[in-house]
């Protein structure tokens, strides 16, 4: 894949994840259409591409009639990013909303097979992992590609409409040598992110200096929370190197406690509070860690960001470019995508 002067669609282009997709691929050379309905995604985090005229921008639900025709219309290459998403203080409590995306995914990957777009790449998620494999946070887990069923037993609707738009690219490429790859994404943080997503969460709770600071469960969670720019660098070389279909997991194997997570958000922060743990509240498996031997295998990809260096440079952001207006509304944006400061 040659990605100066080449056609690329990403959908949901000025989300968190989207827009630092877009910056990658803008510094490679690539001439970029961005489709965007703004429901999570700011324009202002394509501030400087729209000002240079160096992007195409649609403002555009690609669920509307004719919408993904267009979109992908011309286009060689399509990341297809847009989704109803959140962190798990939104996922958990919007299951009609996530739904949705079984119409979003199916339009967009039949809209591209009709224009022949030449490379469809999916961002998926380790939500497509069956949940009774990560109920013991005591166990050494590690989820390899091939663990997705059957018995299938996604996480809540958004995972699974995740596996089966994985099972329909692997279904187009298989009936329509349609080339594409989806990339399952491992609780992504870093700049831009959004606070019902855990790390933002916890930066939040620390920059209004709450107290007693809440958490979500007990905190014995386990996760691999992986930094912005290392999700990037590998969704491009998915790009580049599968054609198949292949779903390759994109995260760190840091296996991270929620609660050593947020001990290193008070102590960076230097916020002194009495923590208050919350168990009723969406916390998700207890367990959630990838390998990521295939990527590093098929892709040469490996994550460069340590969590603790992640997390700082993360922190440093949040604190840099809010205000205490933005989090007057903090509740709310703990489980929703649309509330506006």
């Amino acid at each position: 894949m040659k990605w100066p002067d080449c056609r690329v669609l990403v959908t949901g282009g000025a989300s968190f994840i989207g827009s630092h997709l877009v910056d990658a691929l803008a510094a490679r050379g690539a001439k970029i259409r961005v489709v965007e309905d703004l429901s999570s995604g700011r324009r202002e985090n394509l501030q400087r591409h729209l000002e240079a005229r160096a992007i195409e921008f649609i403002q555009a639900d690609l669920r509307e009639p004719g919408v993904a025709q267009e979109a992908v219309r011309s286009m060689q290459v399509v990341f297809h990013l847009a989704a109803d998403h959140g962190g798990r203080g939104y996922v958990d409590l919007h299951q009609a909303a996530c739904a949705g995306n079984f119409l979003l995914d199916g339009l967009v990957f039949r809209a591209c097979h009709q224009a022949g777009v030449e490379k469809v790449v999916y961002a998926s998620s380790g939500c497509v992992y069956p949940n009774y494999l990560q109920t013991d946070p005591d166990k050494i887990l590690y989820l390899k590609e091939d663990m997705v069923g059957p018995p299938c037993d996604a996480d809540n609707m958004y995972g699974w409409a995740k596996l089966m738009a994985e099972m329909t690219l692997k279904a187009f490429h298989k009936d329509f040598g349609m080339r594409s790859t989806s990339c399952r994404y491992f609780t992504v943080y870093g700049p831009r992110g959004h606070e019902n997503h855990a790390v933002i969460a916890m930066t939040a709770r620390a920059f209004a200096k709450q107290d007693p600071f809440v958490v979500w469960g007990t905190g014995q969670q386990i996760r691999n929370w992986t930094f912005i720019d290392d999700i990037v660098e590998g969704t491009i070389l998915a790009a580049e190197h599968i054609d198949d279909g292949t779903a390759v997991n994109l995260g760190t194997m840091e296996r991270v406690t929620v609660l050593e997570a947020v001990q290193e958000v008070l102590r960076y922060t230097k916020h002194q509070a009495r923590l208050e743990f919350h168990p009723e509240m969406p916390t998700g498996p207890l367990n959630r860690v990838a390998d990521n031997g295939l990527a590093k295998r098929l892709l040469g990809w490996q994550p460069k960001v340590p969590f603790m260096e992640g997390l700082h440079r993360t922190v440093d952001w949040y604190f840099s470019t809010k205000d205490r207006a933005h989090l007057r509304h903090l509740d709310r944006l703990l489980t929703e995508r649309t509330v506006r400061s």
